[in-house]
């Protein structure tokens, strides 16, 4: 017990020389449970405090990057294989619907072709068959049967007809056998990842030859904490910022929230649309989220009133006198350096916001004692 006695003055004294080496802040500090007590109380400058309030609401900042809008956004493929022969588009061209991209040679659209073309030859012929079997069944000539069997297969020739040309439309090309790759709607090329004379096939896994999207719409995807999904709903308004801007903000609307939490960062996926008519925003910039929350009936201190002791979190209370509560609190969420509390605290209280890791380390102190006085 004499050791204990000895050991004490010692570790606090190292504990308050080490941590704070200004003569202001070497106050006497003596632990009783969860309560620090200052000798002398008038010596405590360094801590500062600040009174526990009513939450007033604020704005809640959540991390963000800007993408191309997916809705006005396309990746063009070839359907066909082929060779390049002309690029008609580069990046940052304004196109079109339906305005050609490149000109490919292609083998494939070639053989398209000629199979659409016998195909409406095939129907021709079959039609007039039909013509002039009816004609003779009128006359008597052939049976019914036979009649029959021409209007069906003139049927056959002209649905495999109409099968030929659409595929032939909807692969796009010109009467030469030239294979046209043609944007399917209007917007700005942004991306381009084919050279003339370049080869490929359709099954090789490769990136789109073109991307067109509209670039005065853009997806903001973002990250927001479990805490914040009760301020996040589709349709809500927010505004964005990002730091190519400073002081400027961009208007934008919440689109999507998801419908899960992610199980390894604990955080949801919400996806919202921001205008950006003169394309000033860019995509894969990083910006900033505000939403504004509305006051609730929890109570708030600041941030740095909060720290962390294991698992739990705490503040001190000032009680007058020099004496210090440490209170553990529960922290419902954090936004403007504000956290807000919904239990453990009183309105009105004051909590140290400067020192308390300070206070803490006296704690840690005679936890040690303890634990070599067993």
């Amino acid at each position: 017990m004499k050791h204990n006695l000895i050991l004490f003055p010692v570790l606090l004294a190292l504990v308050a020389c080490g941590a704070e080496p200004e003569a202001g802040k070497a106050a006497a500090v003596r632990v009783d449970g969860e309560h620090a007590i200052l000798a002398e109380p008038d010596k405590a400058s360094f801590l500062k405090l600040a009174p526990v309030e009513a939450d007033q609401g604020g704005t809640l900042r959540l991390p963000g990057r800007l993408v191309w809008n997916e809705e006005k956004t396309v990746r063009v493929f070839p359907q066909l294989g082929g060779r390049v022969q002309k690029i008609a588009v580069d990046v940052g061209t304004p196109v079109k619907a339906g305005q050609p991209l490149a000109t490919l040679s292609s083998p494939d659209y070639g053989q398209a072709l000629a199979d659409a073309r016998k195909a409406v030859a095939e129907a021709q012929v079959a039609k007039q068959a039909v013509e002039r079997s009816r004609q003779l069944r009128e006359a008597g000539v052939i049976a019914e049967k036979d009649w029959q069997q021409a209007e069906a297969a003139a049927v056959a020739a002209h649905a495999e007809a109409a099968r030929a040309s659409q595929r032939l439309a909807g692969l796009g090309g010109e009467g030469d056998g030239s294979y046209l790759l043609r944007s399917p709607l209007a917007g700005v090329v942004v991306e381009r990842n084919l050279n003339p004379g370049m080869e490929f096939r359709p099954e090789q896994a490769a990136a789109p030859l073109f991307v067109v999207t509209d670039p005065a719409s853009l997806w903001l995807q973002i990250d927001a904490g479990e805490a914040d999904i009760a301020y996040l709903k589709a349709g809500q308004a927010l505004q964005v910022e990002v730091k190519q801007y400073p002081g400027e903000r961009f208007a934008g609307v919440i689109r999507h929230v998801a419908d899960f939490v992610d199980p390894a960062s604990r955080s949801i996926k919400v996806r919202a649309e921001v205008a950006n008519a003169e394309r000033r925003l860019k995509g894969e910039m990083f910006a900033s989220a505000l939403v504004a929350v509305p006051a609730s009936p929890l109570l708030r201190v600041p941030a740095t009133a909060v720290f962390l002791l294991g698992d739990q979190r705490y503040v001190f209370i000032d009680e007058g006198q020099g004496s210090f509560l440490r209170q553990r609190v529960t922290v419902a969420a954090e936004r403007d350096g504000w956290v807000t509390v919904s239990d453990g605290l009183k309105d009105g209280q004051r909590v140290v916001v400067e020192g308390n890791l300070h206070l803490l380390k006296y704690f840690r102190a005679q936890a040690a004692l303890d634990k070599a006085a067993k």
